[in-house]
């Protein structure tokens, strides 16, 4: 499975409540029965916990690292979903976090999985 130890930290700037969304539109990882790649996109949206309290935001091209290493995983939709969750939830401990998965269609189906952590804002819940 792809590796966590990819991802990599920087300390949050802030010790005020804000939201980061980091949507990456070219994921690709392989049907675990077919063989076949998926194609979609993940949307992170979360609240990193203030500086003082330790809080912590995931580096770009660490994330784009760790996303490329799904490519030649036979996985389902849904363990990418929980999995990119979990990853993150272990590596930043954020007040709150979403992961949204949109998987383009094949056979007529198109999937979206939400996995969140934390008490989501309302605003953000159902997105």
């Amino acid at each position: 499975m792809p590796d966590a130890k990819l991802l990599e930290v920087f300390e949050s700037p802030g010790d005020e409540p804000y939201v980061i969304e980091h949507i990456a539109d070219e994921f690709t990882s392989l049907c675990p029965v077919t063989g076949h790649p998926d194609f979609g996109s993940v949307t992170v949206r979360y609240q990193p916990r203030p500086r003082r309290e330790g809080g912590t935001c995931v580096e770009l091209k660490s994330l784009k690292l760790y996303y490329q290493s799904f490519r030649s995983e036979g996985v389902f939709y849904e363990a990418v979903t929980n999995l990119i969750r979990d990853d993150l939830v272990r590596l930043m401990r954020p007040a709150w976090l979403q992961v949204r998965t949109d998987w383009r269609g094949r056979g007529g189906i198109r999937s979206t999985i939400r996995a969140d952590h934390g008490e989501v804002p309302a605003e953000y819940r159902g997105k």
